[in-house]
């Protein structure tokens, strides 16, 4: 009950909000089904990219879609990706999940401010984008969160998109990241998923996008944000709490195996004539 209750606010929130939806299927995999941390950020991944692709297809059937945003910043971001993997699997689980809290609560930070229109400026250069389609896609395969906090506020000052245009935008560029680094972490890797919970919470959080979708007109956008920002603070919080010890003892026995070992030097006795 708990699980299909979580999965219900995924979906609710990316219905509600456009973005932050995905930052809370870790959680959910963890503290609620009990999967490991490893386990969860790739499952994660592969909920996140049904959910973006189902999102996605409206704004495609309205033509809500940006191909040269996708190509400019989700472009680098499959690049990003697939660094971020690599990252990932020379990490600890519990060094994924402290860097994860702290990306919770800049989406925190960011979700307390209102979102700002397109920038009045000319659009920034090329490299500007790429590097942060780049960043995202790090975020991507380090952490398995879909980045759409990010990606939003970058499509609407960095490119200039309306902000219909950068949420089905957004939604492409989620899938394509979340997919690529889905892949990348089971190619070759001996990682048992559970498919009928990848379904269960996709399916639901699908329901619940199109639930908060039809509802979202009913509340200030901005109250939303606010709200499930604190949300985000009280739980960011409560993982980092949990996953620092974890973490640095984690880091303290890595460094101690790494060590270089002296050498013996074996004593020399002198008999002097």
């Amino acid at each position: 009950m708990l699980t299909v209750l979580g999965a219900l606010l995924i979906g609710l929130s990316l219905g509600l909000l456009g973005s932050g939806g995905s930052i809370l299927t870790v959680p959910v995999l963890v503290y609620l089904v009990g999967e490991s941390g490893k386990t969860a950020i790739v499952e994660s991944l592969a909920i996140v990219g049904l959910i973006a692709l189902v999102g996605a297809a409206p704004h495609l059937k309205k033509r809500c879609i940006d191909g040269r945003a996708v190509l400019l910043f989700g472009g680098p971001g499959l690049l990003g990706t697939s660094l971020g993997t690599l990252l990932s699997h020379q990490m600890p689980a519990a060094l994924q999940l402290l860097i994860f809290a702290a990306v919770m609560l800049i989406a925190a930070v960011r979700m307390f401010q209102p979102m700002s229109g397109p920038s009045s400026n000319e659009p920034r250069p090329w490299w500007q984008v790429a590097l942060a389609g780049m960043g995202v896609g790090v975020l991507t395969g380090v952490v398995g969160v879909g980045g759409g906090f990010l990606i939003l506020p970058a499509l609407v000052l960095l490119l200039g998109l309306s902000m219909a245009r950068a949420v089905g935008t957004s939604l492409v560029i989620i899938a394509l990241n979340s997919a690529l680094g889905f892949l990348l972490h089971t190619a070759g890797q001996n990682t048992t998923l559970h498919w009928p919970v990848i379904g269960l919470i996709a399916g639901i959080g699908i329901l619940g996008s199109l639930l908060g979708s039809q509802l979202s007109g009913f509340f200030s956008p901005l109250m939303l944000r606010r709200s499930f920002a604190g949300f985000l603070v009280l739980l960011g919080s409560y993982i980092l709490i949990t996953s620092l010890p974890h973490a640095l003892q984690g880091t303290a026995q890595h460094a101690a195996v790494v060590a270089p070992v002296s050498p013996s030097i074996p004593s020399t006795t002198v008999t002097l004539r």
